[in-house]
């Protein structure tokens, strides 16, 4: 009762529920002496059943989950792996080498909320997006703006999204939860759409021509009749003479996004660890991961969110830990004795992307902001206890400590 309460952090709960399911399916492998890859092959949704509804309620909407696993071991060189830890046990190395795998379902968006949108063109053709979700750091600016200007065919640089005012967005949800593209980001294109609708109606009015007629040409940002490029208004031209008549704000649209379904983005992790049998210092030496999230708007964001994803989960298997006496004191209250990896604790994460695109929303997007941690847990985790099996080690808690493992080597060996 003095120790402190949990809260919610990347994952919420989720890392934990995985880890047991992954640690309890490679419990299982163990005890019927199949390979930890085959149980779980043999156990997949296959690709053709979705959507596909679980005994539990739950809707999935679209997986290759045995492609997952597939690449990922590919990627890892699986049977390679496997031979040098048989040699390394031959020869009795005291370097263990461990291959730890984890194959999740994520949920995206749990609770099918709302979001708000709005675009308007300004006098000089540019576009301002509003958005109720909130960006602190997750790049939202450049992904809300790569949908906007793929839907308005005005260029990406001309595009200015403002979040988290109340004096410029009207309501919104915020972030969390992995669901800003899903519904932020749906919530912009289809103010977007909007946005072009008027547009064609408008250009129609100048052009004198029936708006039903007008499409916009992306690749040019420019209004024609179909099969007819002239005449023509650009953005630009357009914005000219709406400005002149006092209707630019004509050019303008919102949209309150009714709660869209979740999504359940999905992935495969491979861990490599090394573990000292004599001292019980674990060594991560690498970390292979495929996470799918939908369709990927921007790719050097979906890898920097799965870099802090696979970075928290590897720190939950391996480092972090409050420490209590038997007071309620914490022991390591700050960040001096509190370990948390960085950089040069950590391997060059080895990504490999994979694109299913979800039919819950128009983007074809799922979540991304937590699926990193929920596959790399419980991926480390088993590697640990893969690397030290053949001494007889079933299981060791989290974090995964060179004292505690140490202490599972040992109890392991006198039959504890």
């Amino acid at each position: 009762t003095n120790t402190t309460p949990t809260a919610a952090v990347r994952g919420a709960g989720r890392p934990e529920a995985t880890q047991v399911l992954e640690r309890a399916i490679d419990t299982f492998a163990a005890e019927v002496g199949l390979d930890p890859a085959e149980v779980r092959r043999r156990n997949f949704i296959p690709p053709e059943a979705f959507p596909y509804t679980t005994a539990s309620g739950a809707a999935y909407d679209s997986g290759e989950y045995a492609q997952a696993l597939q690449t990922a071991l590919e990627h890892a060189g699986y049977d390679q792996l496997r031979a040098e830890q048989a040699q390394r046990r031959s020869s009795g190395s005291t370097r263990a080498l461990g291959i730890g795998l984890s194959t999740y379902v994520e949920i995206t968006n749990g609770v099918a909320e709302a979001e708000f949108g709005a675009v308007e063109i300004t006098a000089d053709a540019s576009a301002v997006v509003r958005t109720g979700s909130f960006s602190h750091g997750q790049g939202h600016e450049t992904t809300f703006a790569q949908i906007v200007a793929d839907q308005l065919g005005i260029p990406f640089e001309k595009i200015t999204v403002l979040k988290g005012d109340t004096d410029a967005v009207a309501r919104g949800t915020g972030t969390y939860g992995s669901k800003s593209v899903q519904i932020g980001g749906t919530a912009a294109r289809q103010a977007s759409e909007l946005v072009v609708e008027k547009g064609k109606r408008l250009a129609a009015e100048e052009l004198e021509a029936n708006p039903e007629d007008m499409q916009l040409d992306l690749e040019r940002g420019r209004f024609h009749v179909a099969g007819a490029p002239e005449p023509g208004l650009s953005w630009g031209e357009l914005t000219v003479r709406l400005a002149d008549s006092d209707r630019l704000a004509e050019l303008s649209a919102e949209v309150d996004l009714e709660g869209s379904a979740p999504s359940y983005p999905f992935g495969a992790h491979v861990a490599v660890v090394e573990v000292d049998t004599e001292t019980g210092a674990v060594s991560l030496a690498r970390m292979v991961t495929v996470d799918d999230a939908g369709r990927i708007i921007n790719p050097l964001l979906w890898e920097g969110q799965v870099h802090g994803g696979v970075a928290a989960g590897i720190a939950q298997a391996l480092f972090e830990e409050i420490s209590y006496d038997e007071d309620g004191n914490p022991l390591n209250a700050n960040l001096v004795s509190y370990c948390m990896p960085a950089a040069p604790e950590l391997p060059s994460f080895e990504l490999s992307p994979m694109e299913t695109p979800t039919p819950v929303n128009p983007l074809g997007a799922k979540g991304i902001g937590e699926a990193g941690t929920i596959g790399a847990t419980p991926a480390v985790h088993n590697a640990v206890i893969d690397a030290l099996s053949h001494l007889g080690v079933r299981h060791i808690e989290m974090p995964l400590g060179g004292e505690r493992v140490w202490r599972g080597i040992q109890d392991a060996r006198s039959g504890g």
